[in-house]
């Protein structure tokens, strides 16, 4: 019933296109005869099926043409169909596809901003000064910074745990239904500054409808919600308090130590997913007097036969089935998120932690969090935008992610950890080879690729003839960029600006991932097109071929998808010299991957967006700040020609930043994973106890005691830190 409500007279005129000409082209031959006869719904339908299938190109002219048939009033269709075409590369000659589509996805969101969310405000109780009300956003560019003033969030504490008997009654967000445009689409996203605000408020839709989707029925019907859900949060504390009041009293009469807190994690990736990956080594240093650790896992274990085969024996989820303290495989409650909130409430949890976000649709456990099962909720790692729920009241963050001047765009409040929001455990898991400060030779220059062996300049992304020159006796590769993030993370202005670096970087070459290789094709023919217009104005005559804009395409080439993530990493260790990182949507699990390889990595940091903003932090605590791009594009660019074109400037960039991987006793405070624990832990217990307090909830900071290095952790620190859990945890 999404488009069958009381505006959808409102929709009649709307054309997202503005102009006939502006319209994707849809290849009818490509299409069933029946399918013309069908209703706008019924083909969206179909075009869902297809995209479930991943035949993303099909799916693309599908939902397009049920777009267009509908008269742009399916407008679900319509951003499907943008979200595909971003995906494939398919941005239209010199990107002006891209542009229209832009432009689709600001104008369906902002119309559906106006015509379904409301705000409901209620100023210290008075319920009869009820105002329904659009919050407002400010854009301020005093001191040349940006500034979302979401005045009536900030003032009201909204989303928030609250003692209602202390604190101002927190405004009510209202949709109507949700967004066209999913969440996590969204992140890849280039809105401009304007425009930024936007993202937030999809993630509001999908929190405000996510309890009610969840219980959607079958045959179309919504089962009632049981009276006593949400669990109140005020009850909570009650119990909470008095629970504390008596272990207070134990310790002060017997000297008994209070109980740790109890901290749940629930996620559908508890297998051989990214947040897994970098995330599993956490459950082996967290101190067992301080939390106990519930995993809540809504998904299946991997099977048997990829864990043999392709992940050779390794098995993150029985690591964390082995190191935590209870681990609940509830699949049981698959689509039943009542009874999983029942369940977990029932485990009296103080807080609990969801590594999903809106990843993994149909697999996450959906409305779980809003029905409140734990007083304290925070998002963490997974999904690295606002959740913008009323019911998540943190978010993991650092400040250079997240600094407080753009608060405006989360509706949780911030939990700063220091030296890197991140977690990463590349440095504590022994399948992960670090860096070399000098690459292992080859036998010979024909010699077959093996991980590790050989300079990226002579592996040259694997490809036979990498320059596209006639001569390849001649010819040698000078440096080679890599990008292996999805193609979704990418877009035309930032593969122009590759081109131009490409051009200022003789015998340079790009490698990326082939993800997905039905995009290859049109991620080429782009570069032709842009290529071929520079070139129209120029004298190739001087032009030597590897530099001539007409042969850039020859010097882009692609790999294949690595199945086993550890050879994954060591890849970007034997194939890459430096990476360009994506814009707005950066590498996050590959990031990771490529700087525990030793490969420095450029990246902008003019953007507002959490998920635009992570290579920057780390560059920040890896001493690498002369890589983040502070002024845009111009600046990416040149910092990236600049390490291809001077040997001593990359050598010394890639020496401090391979020095950071080796660094032991202690470890480098990015790559020091019982540190990263035990400054969470703290701000576990600095939100509980804040929760405890009923003081208002507010922005968390933890701050290392410890100075840089003395608080670091050395071998001997990290054995007795896993020893104690591993004792501690047979002994309860």
């Amino acid at each position: 019933d999404r488009d069958k409500d009381k505006d959808k007279d409102k929709n009649d005129d709307f054309d997202p296109y503005g102009s006939p000409s502006a319209k994707p082209q849809i290849n009818p031959q490509r299409f069933s005869p029946t399918l013309f006869d069908q209703s706008p719904e019924e083909i969206y339908n179909i075009g869902t099926h297809y995209f479930n299938a991943k035949n993303f190109v099909e799916a693309s002219q599908i939902f397009e043409w049920s777009c267009q048939k509908s008269n742009y009033r399916l407008s679900v269709a319509c951003t499907n169909a943008v979200y595909l075409r971003t995906n494939l590369c398919d941005w239209g000659y010199l990107g002006r596809g891209f542009e229209r589509d832009m432009a689709i996805v600001e104008s369906v969101t902002k119309r559906e901003v106006e015509l379904y969310r409301s705000v409901q405000y209620l100023e210290d109780f008075d319920e009869n000064e009820d105002n329904d009300h659009y919050l407002s956003y400010r854009y301020d560019n005093q001191h040349n910074e940006r500034k979302w003033a979401d005045e009536a969030i900030r003032a009201a504490g909204i989303g928030h745990s609250h003692d209602h008997r202390r604190q101002p009654y927190p405004p009510i967000i209202h949709w109507k239904r949700s967004t066209s445009v999913h969440p996590h689409m969204m992140l890849g996203y280039p809105l401009d500054d304007d425009h930024s605000i936007l993202k937030r408020y999809v993630s509001e839709s999908m929190a405000g409808m996510d309890e009610l989707r969840a219980r959607l029925r079958d045959d179309g019907t919504i089962a009632d919600r049981p009276a006593d859900l949400p669990y109140s949060v005020a009850d909570m504390r009650e119990t909470f308090l008095e629970q504390h009041r008596r272990h207070l009293l134990r310790r002060e009469r017997d000297g008994t130590p209070l109980p740790p807190i109890k901290v749940g994690f629930v996620s559908s990736g508890f297998n051989s997913k990214a947040v897994l990956y970098l995330s599993h080594d956490l459950f082996r240093f967290f101190d067992p007097e301080l939390v106990e650790i519930h995993v809540f896992s809504t998904g299946a274990p991997d099977h048997p036969q990829f864990i043999r085969q392709t992940m050779r024996g390794v098995d993150w989820r029985q690591r964390v089935i082995d190191t935590v303290d209870y681990f609940h495989d509830v699949r049981e409650f698959d689509g039943d998120h009542i009874a999983l909130a029942r369940f977990i409430h029932d485990k009296e949890l103080q807080i609990l932690i969801e590594w999903d976000g809106y990843a993994r649709q149909g697999e996450r456990a959906m409305g779980l969090m809003a029905l409140r099962p734990c007083p304290v909720q925070i998002l963490h790692q997974e999904f690295l935008a606002t959740s913008g729920a009323q019911y998540v009241d943190y978010i993991v963050t650092d400040r250079v992610v997240s600094p407080v001047r753009l608060e405006g765009l989360y509706t949780e409040k911030f939990l700063y950890l220091p030296h890197h929001f991140f977690s990463k455990g590349h440095a504590v898991q022994a399948e992960v080879v670090p860096p070399k400060m000098e690459h292992v030779p080859k036998e010979s220059s024909s010699a077959e690729f093996r991980l590790g062996v050989g300079r990226p300049q002579e592996n040259a992304c694997l490809a036979s003839n990498p320059l596209g020159g006639n001569d390849q006796d001649e010819q040698a590769v000078s440096f080679v960029y890599c990008n292996f993030n999805k193609f979704l993370k990418n877009n035309p202005e930032t593969m122009r600006s590759w081109i131009r670096i490409l051009q200022n970087v003789p015998n340079s070459i790009l490698c990326l991932l082939e993800n997905p290789t039905e995009g290859i094709p049109n991620l080429r023919q782009f570069v032709n097109d842009v290529t071929a217009e520079e070139g129209n104005g120029d004298d190739d005559h001087d032009r030597d071929a590897t530099t001539s804009p007409s042969n850039i395409n020859a010097r882009i080439h692609f790999l294949p998808w690595e199945k086993n993530p550890f050879d994954h990493q060591q890849r970007s260790h034997s194939l890459c010299n430096a990476m360009l990182d994506s814009h707005p949507y950066n590498g996050h699990t590959t990031a990771q991957d490529a700087l525990y390889a030793g490969v420095p990595i450029v990246t902008r940091s003019d953007g507002d967006d959490m998920a635009s903003r992570v290579t920057t932090s780390s560059n920040v605590i890896l001493s690498l700040e002369e890589l983040n791009a502070y002024n845009g594009i111009e600046e990416y660019e040149n910092i990236a020609i600049r390490l291809g074109n001077d040997e001593e400037f990359f050598r010394s960039v890639r020496t401090k930043l391979i020095e950071t991987c080796l660094q032991t006793n202690p470890m480098h405070p990015y790559w020091d994973v019982p540190r990263y624990v035990k400054n969470f832990e703290k701000g576990l217990v600095m939100v509980w106890e804040n929760f405890l307090s009923g003081e208002k909830t507010d922005h968390v900071e933890v701050r290392d005691e410890d100075g840089w290095m003395e608080g670091g952790t050395t071998e001997e620190e990290l054995v007795r830190r896993e020893m104690k859990r591993r004792v501690m945890r047979k002994l309860r």
